[in-house]
């Protein structure tokens, strides 16, 4: 595979959204990188095998994604940032999917990952679980998102499909999205049972890759079914909060904290080391089949859990109206 260009391109502009940057991405061989995973989260689970496979059929159960695979020209972009959000929302800050294809380069590719609702369209804050195939020129765009919230009435998880209440694919704020042709092909397998270590799925898969790359950016986007177990997640306030949020403490004081059962469908982005944009590192949003879903954290129930994933290093990172001012509050 290609080695990396460590240059950062020029930016451009495009409307509405304002500065883009991009950046060619490290992309290890799947077999090297399978051996990688496997080796650092072994520290972390009893038993693991990461494998390279063929992706199976993403349209089916337990998924239900608008394309098939994960394969084709696949990439990352990090899009607003959490300075949009926190200390103060930044109401102004609503992107759309198709546009950002076509500031990807993609147009008319899939996307998934995690991110905020807009509010102008929602009239509430929640969190997003893109899932959406963009626009092209002989198809509309087929929005397959889920989105939670706080139900007004009891203060729980709120889980609806996005297209069942609204018509665009706008989202605000920030997203983290993982995008490609949507197409067959190989893919990284992971399975993981039994967490014996303290991190997540995620971070444990992120500090590997970090600890063995180094200097070289590696990006992974993909899915993974928590299939036994429950865990922690948290969904954002409908309302912002009135005061700023200026510490980690603040702002886990204002989310809502839930624990989830299995099975939860999550989708995720990770960088190894971010190459000089500003990058959130790793967010991960997951849905289900029975009414919950939200901002991963890691399984509560190390014991019991059981983890199927299928990845893909992704070969260029777009960073897209990164923040002037930035801070790393709220990023967990």
């Amino acid at each position: 595979m290609h080695e990396p260009d460590r240059s950062i391109h020029t930016p451009r502009r495009m409307a509405n959204t304002g500065k883009i940057e991009k950046a060619q991405l490290h992309v290890p061989d799947l077999a090297e990188l399978c051996q990688v995973l496997q080796s650092g989260l072994n520290k972390n689970y009893s038993d693991v095998k990461v494998s390279v496979v063929d992706c199976p059929d993403l349209t089916q159960d337990p998924f239900g994604f608008p394309v098939k695979g994960l394969c084709g020209q696949p990439r990352i972009t990090d899009v607003g940032g959490v300075p949009y959000l926190i200390p103060v929302a930044q109401l102004d800050k609503v992107y759309n999917m198709n546009t950002v294809s076509k500031e990807v380069e993609l147009p008319g590719g899939f996307f998934l990952g995690a991110g905020a609702v807009s509010r102008k369209t929602t009239g509430m804050n929640a969190e997003l679980m893109p899932l959406v195939l963009t626009e092209a020129e002989e198809r509309p765009a087929v929005n397959a998102s889920y989105f939670s919230s706080i139900n007004p009435v009891d203060e729980k998880c709120l889980l609806e499909k996005y297209s069942d209440r609204f018509n665009d694919c706008d989202f605000g704020l920030l997203a983290n999205l993982y995008a490609c042709e949507g197409n067959p092909g190989q893919v990284i397998e992971v399975r993981a049972c039994v967490r014996t270590g303290e991190e997540s799925l995620v971070s444990s898969m992120r500090k590997t890759m970090e600890e063995h790359y180094g200097e070289k950016s590696v990006a992974l986007g993909g899915t993974f079914v928590l299939q036994k177990g429950k865990a922690k997640i948290h969904i954002m306030p409908r309302e912002f909060s009135a005061c700023p949020l200026n510490t980690n403490e603040e702002v886990n004081n204002w989310l809502k904290h839930f624990e989830v059962s299995a099975p939860l469908i999550f989708q995720t982005v990770m960088v190894s080391k971010d190459p000089g944009l500003d990058l959130r590192v790793e967010h991960t949003h997951g849905f289900s089949h029975h009414g919950e879903g939200g901002h991963y954290y890691i399984d509560t129930t190390p014991d019991t859990a059981e983890y199927l994933g299928y990845f893909l290093p992704a070969e260029f990172v777009y960073r897209i109206d990164r923040p002037t001012e930035t801070h790393d509050i709220g990023r967990d």
